[in-house]
């Protein structure tokens, strides 16, 4: 109760008031808004591993099975901590809505627990082991898990009306590319990593400026959302359907079943993908951070993704969201395969992988649209929605799947004799790896991929909810006691 007045101050309304998606609500509520959060967690699904495995030197603890085991492990709490976030959701009744408030919660929660992730204490092995745990686990599984569950509802909860939705998707995808595809894939391994090197202090100073941004970035989004769909016909005032209903509700429906296993099959790949990036580009296609391997394949990566912003929703709209992206697969199986033919030729790979990522366009901008309307569906058949049940079981399977593809890379790192860089006698770096260990990062940044892209695309022929989605609406609307727009 006391948590719902505080609410109630005029001081924290949302600064939109239009019954319609506005420029400036796509432009700071979506772009900008989620790009320091979004970044920071870029930076850490592509360079965490690399500071536990090259500069905290921890490949070796407990002979190997730490880093293969801990992420797991942390995973589990992080998926029980979603499932009871998007039960706090679900719960949630407030003047801003039932997920923008934990979004302003999130904004100093993730700053600080960012920064605790890099300043693991120098001394014994234990200390740090369990610095790593508690730190992890803090950023992860509660302050980033808190962010991500609300800022994912923002979408499906921003308007019915599947344009204007389709249209902030697209905005909230290219904060997502703006930060993993320029800055991370592209600044940061050409100017950022050959100076930080694995001198510690460096790492934390330039994490903890990374850190201290996303706060007033998610401040931002918080004042420039809105949650029309939670307010609109009454929609707060509605009795709180129980868990197990609305989890029977979920699971009985196919749409929502395909699209659960559809985020599961396409995250494990793009996961591993991510992570072997940087191990693929120092020891397979190029050198040690040598600052243009790296950025050769993001810049190949960040170029469809700029003809995407302009083309994607224009043919989601004439074909289907779900006939493009089925296709887009086709194209991204394609061009990982080519990549895996010829892995340490530069001109072949830069084919492959362009050939890839414009396959992947569709699914990277549209996702969330099609996810908001299985929403839509499941809320026409039963009746009630199951938006923070339903975000907890997406982040669930994206945090799981984290882990589980952190720890079996590592074990794969491990088994396969993985050499953490040193210096020598001489002052030299050493980074070479085995013919055994290039083999298995071949495998995990262009193998996997060929085989889930022709799996989605067969997968996607089954997803037929926007058949009828457009009368489903609109009879959503009348039960609500609303009238079509």
């Amino acid at each position: 109760m006391a948590k719902a007045k505080f609410f109630e101050k005029r001081a924290l309304d949302s600064r939109l008031t239009s019954p319609d998606v506005t420029a400036k609500e796509k432009w700071l509520g979506y772009l900008l808004g989620p790009s320091g959060a979004l970044l920071l967690n870029a930076v850490l699904a592509t360079y965490l591993n690399v500071y536990y495995t090259d500069v905290l030197n921890l490949t070796t603890v407990w002979g190997g099975a730490f880093l293969a085991v801990f992420p797991i492990v942390s995973k589990i709490i992080d998926a029980v901590t979603n499932i009871v976030m998007g039960y706090i959701i679900d719960r949630t009744r407030t003047k801003q809505g039932k997920a923008r408030p934990w979004l302003l919660l999130s904004a100093p929660l993730v700053a600080v627990t960012g920064i605790l992730l890099f300043t693991v204490p120098s001394g014994s092995r234990t200390v740090q082991v369990i610095w790593v745990m508690l730190s992890y686990n803090l950023f992860y599984s509660f302050a980033y898990t808190i962010y991500n569950m609300s800022h994912n509802l923002m979408v499906p909860l921003s308007t019915r009306n599947t344009e204007q939705r389709g249209s902030l998707s697209v905005f909230n995808q290219i904060s997502t590319i703006m930060m993993s595809g320029i800055i991370v894939a592209l600044i940061f391994p050409m100017l950022i990593m050959p100076q930080l090197g694995v001198d510690k202090s460096k790492w934390i100073v330039t994490m903890s400026i990374l850190s201290c941004i996303a706060l007033p970035l998610t401040l931002m989004e918080y004042y420039f959302t809105k949650e029309r769909i939670t307010l609109e016909g009454g929609e707060q005032k509605k009795d709180s359907v129980a868990m197990a209903t609305q989890l029977k509700a979920i699971f009985s429906d196919k749409y929502m079943i395909i699209i659960f296993i559809y985020f599961l099959i396409f995250t494990v790949g793009s996961t591993i993908k991510n992570i072997s990036l940087v191990y693929f580009s120092n020891y397979v296609l190029g050198t040690y951070n040598d600052g243009k391997t790296q950025t050769m394949l993001s810049v190949i990566g960040g170029i469809p993704m700029g003809i995407g912003i302009f083309a994607v929703w224009p043919l989601a709209k004439k074909f289907g969201k779900r006939n493009l992206t089925a296709v887009g697969f086709i194209f991204y199986a394609v061009g990982s395969a080519i990549c895996w033919l010829a892995p340490t030729n530069m001109v072949i790979v830069l084919i492959g992988q362009f050939i890839k990522n414009i396959g992947g366009l569709p699914c990277s901008y549209v996702f969330m649209a099609l996810f908001a309307d299985v929403l839509d569906h499941v809320e026409w058949k039963n009746g009630f929605r199951c938006d923070g049940i339903a975000m907890s079981i997406y982040n669930t399977i994206a945090v799981a799947s984290v882990g589980i593809c952190t720890g079996i890379f590592n074990l794969i790192l491990s088994k396969s004799g993985y050499v953490a860089p040193y210096t020598n006698a001489v002052g030299q770096l050493i980074a070479v790896q085995s013919a055994s260990v290039k083999s298995a990062i071949t495998f995990t940044f262009v193998g996997l991929e060929t085989i889930t892209g022709i799996v989605l695309a067969i997968l996607l022929l089954f997803l037929n909810v926007e058949k009828n989605i457009a009368r489903e609406q609109e009879e959503i609307k009348q039960r609500n006691g609303e009238t079509a727009e």
